[in-house]
């Protein structure tokens, strides 16, 4: 008795089983076609690309023919062959491995019923419409993510800064001078601390109302972020006050810098109503007393010194013992 492989060549497939409705090709162990009878050909006539077995299934099903030519073993599977690019059928499928590597695969519709094919491409389409609404959730849901980690941000930064001047506010930069007296102690640095009050404010209030006065703070404001070192942080205190940390820095520098802020601030002009506001400020400083100062009494003695100031007349400097 002559053996598979020896009745089914490459030369003699087609005249074998050219009649037979079913597809046969002979295929070798990693997939390539080697021959195929005239039912096989209606299917790889649709597409130059198939070359390989698995190439004529639907997505879903390839890598499960891949593994059963692998195995190389007698085996039978139902699974959708792709006819064209609209249409699949559901298919009775059978491998049977020859002595020399290669296989033979069957495969036949298991219903010709178009009202079955039908409901077969439908829910082919249906399930094709998912992914892609599938992907398309995942994009809203990832927009989604991006806009709520937005508003996180936007929610952190409005707890950090001040609304009308956009320094960091009372909590955020006592947070900040906190910070810096732990790393002043721990690394034995100089750290010095400035406390500006705007002179005679709640008489710009009283005479030109309290949009005028924010007015001023703003521009107060500006001046005080634009006129410091890089290292250096300022915040809106409270009402009028604001306080800027120097960090390496002794009295003789926050000196320095208190002079050019004063002469800055007495520089600009505020225009309210056709009026022209001249301001002035006053100010405290004192230098961080490593052993003795914890952050609070640092900034009492800071506050101490800009009353001084003030009762020196404003529009100047006073540094605390």
């Amino acid at each position: 008795m002559k053996k598979l492989e020896q009745l089914i060549s490459p030369n003699n497939l087609v005249g074998l089983f050219d009649n037979i409705h079913a597809m046969i090709a002979l295929v070798q162990s990693d997939g390539v076609l080697i021959s195929w009878n005239h039912a096989f050909e209606e299917i790889k006539s649709s597409s130059a690309s198939i070359n390989k077995l698995e190439n004529i299934f639907s997505e879903k099903d390839r890598s499960l023919v891949i593994s059963k030519l692998a195995f190389a073993s007698h085996d039978n599977w139902i699974a959708e062959v792709v006819l064209n690019e609209a249409t699949l059928v559901v298919c009775d499928c059978t491998l049977i491995p020859m002595a020399n590597g290669n296989s033979l695969f069957i495969a036949e519709t298991v219903d010709s019923d178009p009202a079955v094919q039908q409901t077969i491409e439908r829910l082919n389409r249906q399930v094709k419409m998912f992914k892609v609404e599938s992907e398309s959730a995942k994009k809203i849901a990832r927009n989604k993510q991006i806009e709520m980690e937005s508003v996180m941000i936007q929610a952190r930064e409005v707890a950090q800064i001040d609304a009308l001047t956009f320094l960091f506010n009372r909590r955020m930069i006592v947070r900040e001078l906190q910070d810096e007296v732990l790393r002043a102690e721990r690394y034995n640095n100089t750290l010095s601390i400035s406390i500006i009050d705007v002179d005679k404010f709640k008489l710009v209030n009283d005479t030109y109302g309290h949009p005028a006065g924010d007015e001023v703070l703003k521009q107060v404001a500006c001046q005080l972020r634009d006129h410091i070192r890089h290292p250096d942080t300022v915040g809106r205190y409270g009402g009028e006050e604001f306080l800027i940390l120097l960090p390496n820095s002794d009295a003789k520098a926050a000196t320095e810098q208190a002079v050019r802020l004063g002469k800055e601030i007495r520089e600009m002009v505020v225009t309210i109503k056709e009026h022209e506001l001249k301001v002035t400020v006053s100010i405290g400083i004192a230098q961080f007393k490593a052993g003795v100062d914890t952050w609070d009494t640092l900034l009492n003695r800071a506050d101490n010194a800009m009353y001084e100031a003030k009762n020196n007349g404003r529009d100047c400097w006073f540094v605390a013992d």
